[in-house]
């Protein structure tokens, strides 16, 4: 199984970097790439759905991201130690009517010696917003490096 670095134990510098890194992989909206970030075995609850392993990662970001149009997320680290990281994060999303969203949320992970996540823990809440309230604006990909984050938003 190949090494996805940083690997723990993380200093801030390179649980920030882990935080970029998957705050990427999720904007690229591909469950195939994002799913490789996973151990094979990976246990998730996501609000109210468990999951475990690669598959079913795939499988859940494949219908999110169908029903969560425009996806655009920005993640901060809140705190980390050893083999753990915390984050709060919050994405901007429309449904199928054209009504749009910000989640907000945190995460907890837990990663394995190679620097997959073994464990992901996430706790969302929805909130309608206007198309005038919205804050995420880039092409799909990446957040550019000049875009403010949440802390700067006020998020």
């Amino acid at each position: 199984m190949p090494s996805r670095p940083p690997v723990p134990p993380f200093t801030y510098e390179s649980a920030v970097e882990k935080v970029l890194k998957a705050e990427n992989a999720w904007n690229s909206r591909d469950p195939q790439q994002v799913a490789l970030a996973y151990s094979p075995n990976s246990e998730w609850r996501n609000r109210a759905s468990f999951l475990r392993g690669r598959e079913q990662i795939v499988e859940f970001l494949t219908q999110k991201w169908n029903k969560e149009r425009d996806y655009r997320l920005l993640k901060e680290l809140w705190a980390f130690d050893g083999d753990r990281i915390a984050v709060r994060f919050a994405y901007e999303f429309h449904d199928n009517s054209g009504n749009w969203y910000r989640a907000y949320g945190n995460e907890n992970w837990e990663f394995d010696e190679d620097g997959l996540m073994r464990r992901r823990i996430a706790s969302i809440n929805d909130l309608r917003i206007s198309e005038s309230e919205r804050k995420f604006f880039w092409p799909q990909g990446p957040r550019p490096a000049d875009h403010p984050g949440l802390s700067e938003l006020g998020l």
